[in-house]
Parts: C-alpha cells; sequence; structure tokens
C-alpha cells in the first residue's frame, strides 16, 4: 500500500530537481529560523508555505505540457485582468497596490505573471513556427509589455523586472535576430533620460545609492552598506548558526526576505556560499538539460525561459545584497520567506518536470 502511494506520488518527479529542490528549501528554513530571531510561528508559516508550494508543483508536474499549451492564452488573458483588476481596486500595503481580495483570499497576480506571460509567448511561438516574421516578435513584445507596465505601475520593480526577463528569453529563444537586438538596445539607451524622468524617487534613489551608497549611509545607502559588512565579516567558513551580528543586532534590514543572503553569507561564510551556488547551478544545469531534450517549439522555449528566468533571480539577489546592482525587491528562490514567490517558484519547476518526464508522449 505504502509503495504504491510513493509510486503514485514519485509520478512525473524528476528525483534530481526534487534532492536539489529539497536542499534549498531545507537551507531556507535554518536560514530563516536564524534570520527571524528564532521565530517557530514565522518557521510554522513558511511551512505552510512549502507545503503549497510542493502540492502545486506535484499538479504541474503531472499536467501534460499539451494540456498547458491549451491553458497559457486563457491563463494569460485572466492573469491579465485580474493585474488591472489590482490596478483598480488592489490593497495598498507600505505605499504599494499589489495586493487583491478575492473572498477570504489575499494574493499577488503579479507573482503568476511569471509563469502566464512565458506560458503565453511560448504559445504564440509555437503556433506561428512555421511562418514567423518580424510582426510576431513586435505582437510578442506588445504581450510583454502590456504586464510589465501594469506592475512597474504597481509600484514593483522587482516583479517587473522578472516578468521581463521570463518574456525576453521566450523571444530570443525564439530567434529574435541579433541586429534587432542591437537596435532595440541601442534605442532603449536614448530612452533612458525620459525613463529617469518617469521613475519614482525611491527608484532614482536606488540607482544614485549603488554608485556610492555612503552618500546617505542612514537612509537609502543602509541596506547595502550593512549587507556588505554581513557578507565581509562572515569570512570562509562563516560565524556559526546564530551567530551572525548583523542580523541578531537589528542592524540588517528585511533580513528574512530579499536579504536573506546576507545573514547566510554572513554565519556560513565563503563555504556555505559556494554550497548554495553550486546547488542552485545544479538546477540551472538540469533545467538546460531539460531544454535542449524538450521535443516540441513549445516545451523549449518554456523550459528555457523557466531555467533562465531562475538564474535570473538568483543573480540579481545575490548581485544587490552584495552591493553591485541596485535594490529591486528580488527575493532568493527558495531561501527567502514568502508564499506567493515560492509557489511561482515552484510551478516553474513542476512545469520542468513535466517538460521532461512526458517528452516520451510526443514525437520529435
Amino acid at each position: 500500500m505504502i509503495s504504491r502511494l510513493l509510486a503514485f506520488l514519485g509520478r512525473h518527479i524528476d528525483r534530481h530537481l526534487l534532492a536539489a529542490i529539497g536542499a534549498l528549501l531545507l537551507v531556507g528554513l535554518i536560514t530563516l529560523y536564524s534570520a527571524s530571531g528564532e521565530s517557530v510561528p514565522r518557521i510554522g508559516a513558511q511551512l505552510v508555505n512549502i507545503v503549497v508550494a510542493l502540492v502545486v508543483m506535484w499538479i504541474a508536474a503531472n499536467v501534460p505540457p499539451h494540456y498547458l499549451q491549451r491553458l497559457a492564452l486563457p491563463a494569460y488573458l485572466a492573469l491579465l485582468l485580474l493585474l488591472i483588476g489590482v490596478w483598480r481596486y488592489g490593497e495598498i500595503i507600505n505605499g504599494a497596490r499589489r495586493w487583491l481580495h478575492v473572498g477570504v483570499i489575499r494574493f499577488q497576480p503579479s507573482e503568476w505573471m511569471k509563469v502566464a506571460v512565458p506560458l503565453a509567448l511560448a504559445w504564440y511561438f509555437d503556433r506561428y513556427e512555421a511562418v514567423l516574421k518580424l510582426r510576431d516578435f513586435a505582437v510578442a513584445a506588445v504581450m510583454l509589455l502590456v504586464p510589465v507596465v501594469l506592475v512597474a505601475r504597481q509600484p514593483d520593480l522587482g516583479t517587473a523586472l522578472i516578468i521581463t526577463a521570463a518574456g525576453f528569453y521566450v523571444i530570443f529563444l525564439a530567434g529574435l535576430s541579433w541586429k534587432i537586438l542591437v537596435g532595440v538596445s541601442v534605442a532603449l539607451g536614448a530612452c533612458l533620460p525620459l525613463v529617469w524622468s518617469l521613475m519614482h524617487d525611491y527608484q532614482r534613489q536606488r540607482i544614485t545609492t549603488l554608485l556610492d551608497p555612503n552618500q546617505d549611509p542612514l537612509g537609502a545607502g543602509y541596506h547595502t552598506i550593512q549587507a556588505t559588512i554581513a557578507l565581509g565579516s562572515g569570512g570562509f567558513f562563516g560565524k556559526g548558526w546564530l551567530n551572525g551580528t548583523q542580523s541578531h543586532l537589528d542592524f540588517l534590514p528585511e533580513r528574512s526576505t530579499d536579504f536573506v543572503f546576507a545573514v547566510f553569507s554572513e554565519e556560513f561564510g565563503l563555504f556555505g556560499n559556494l554550497v548554495l551556488v553550486t546547488l542552485f547551478l545544479f538546477i540551472i544545469g538540469r533545467g538546460l538539460f531539460i531544454t535542449f531534450n524538450a521535443s516540441t517549439l513549445f516545451t523549449r522555449l518554456l523550459a528555457g525561459a523557466i531555467t533562465l528566468t531562475l538564474f535570473t533571480y538568483v543573480f540579481v539577489n545575490m548581485g544587490m545584497v552584495s552591493g553591485v546592482l541596485p535594490v529591486v525587491g528580488v527575493p532568493l528562490p527558495m531561501i527567502s520567506y514568502g508564499g506567493s514567490s515560492l509557489v511561482s517558484l515552484l510551478l516553474g519547476m513542476g512545469i520542468l518536470m513535466s517538460i521532461h518526464t512526458h517528452k516520451r508522449l510526443v514525437k520529435s
């Protein structure tokens, strides 16, 4: 009976991915316990988030890719309507309108857009694979820009960045010409003064603080300065679990979410960072392996976008904590506290598993 249950639960689950994901989730709980000041309720809440996310991952892994393809456009359109609902009726928390109440449930539609956008774009390019023209890439760009603009208006620069990256990876992998890419880059560079004028004051301050955090050490530069102190003070082997001074003496802000990597680095040092990066690289490598072996254009584009989006998460979070990128509010995957981002991340991992384990059902 137990063996049948385990066999049922293990269907379409990639054990390599699951092992690495499990290791990261365990590291996240250990780090969160220290970062939260040994708060048992916070750990309990994160355990609930993990269980929900794992269930979502299992469901996604057991949904064949051709069903995901059918759901791609309806999911995209539904979430687009929800983003418009957030813009009009969303709840304002800390000056940002990001949450939507539906009955007793409060959720963040922008988190689900991180998966819905690459799904919809992969569906679009797969549909017009035989006759792809420049106008198809233009349509895809519009499909990407509409949700990005809605999310950026909330404002939520970090989530808008991740959605942009997820959509761009699909467009690029679909065969976007380097000439077009260079032309767009030049055009965007020319538009930077306009973009700068449209940015919020706190967003401009994050950019200037990146160049010189010491210009406002007790204000805008505080996060970066304290995070880099924590990173450097960890040394090679770290100060030991629960012994991080920057976090336990309340110098480090947002230590359970955006800056949890600084807590981990201070307590486990460079050696711990190497282990953590190795786990992330393993998942990214496994994702690229699944991408290269996918059977259809839809699954290749989707798997590639999910994998590279995870890379973007890790790169941006570690970059902003170490002071080489602006602070944009991107969590460290499977380590930072939070439910919405964790569910969307493991949904992506479940889709990767589905693409890999169902590939024999589709002829290449």
